[in-house]
């Protein structure tokens, strides 16, 4: 880690990559398990890693995905390749006598609802991030969403777990025609600060 990344791979992580809402082409098996290969190296608390991924790609499964989607995303949501559902195991914490060895960490969490919840939320959320960014660097377009009925997701993929969709990512190979102009960002003063 001891020199920054060129521009060319800095503008496709970030300046240049766009949010697609139509998404076509294909997408591998081969290359959705290297995308979590690298999805799996971002760091999370106690190396927690509560995220958990349904790649939505048959007809079948995007049928079972259809019912909980919004009018505004069920398009786009269908004719992509591959919708991945993020998602976080309210059990995660089963998996850290494995994951984090070195201490009991597993014992921080047990019974304690309340930090079992925000972990798991704010850790799966940042593993969907890590996603995207492991996507974009595997040359693949992404739209993530919310606008969908997170109750009719649960029980149609996660039924019978203590596992919870937290948002959707749409995969695939964007239509850079039919991008809408680039939305502006908060400056740093606006947004930062260096205290």
């Amino acid at each position: 880690m001891s020199k920054a990344l060129p521009d060319d791979a800095l503008d496709q992580l970030f300046r240049s990559a766009r949010t697609h809402n139509v998404l076509g082409g294909e997408i591998s098996d081969e290359t959705l398990r290297q995308l979590y290969d690298l999805t799996k190296w971002g760091p999370t608390s106690a190396n927690g890693s509560p995220a958990r991924f349904v790649f939505v790609k048959s007809p079948q499964a995007k049928e079972k995905l259809r019912p909980a989607l919004s009018e505004g995303n069920l398009a786009k949501t269908m004719a992509a390749p591959v919708t991945v559902i993020v998602a976080h195991d309210l059990e995660f914490y089963e998996k850290l006598p494995y994951l984090f060895p070195h201490d009991d960490a597993r014992s921080w969490f047990a019974g304690n609802d309340a930090a079992i919840n925000v972990t798991a939320f704010r850790n799966g959320s940042l593993q969907g991030a890590y996603l995207i960014l492991a996507a974009r660097s595997l040359g693949l377009d992404t739209g993530a969403m919310s606008g969908f009925d997170n109750a009719k997701v649960d029980e149609a993929f996660f039924a019978g777990t203590k596992i919870k969709s937290n948002f959707l990512i749409n995969l695939g190979h964007g239509d850079h025609d039919k991008l809408f102009p680039r939305s502006p960002r908060l400056p740093f003063d606006e947004a930062a600060c260096i205290e």
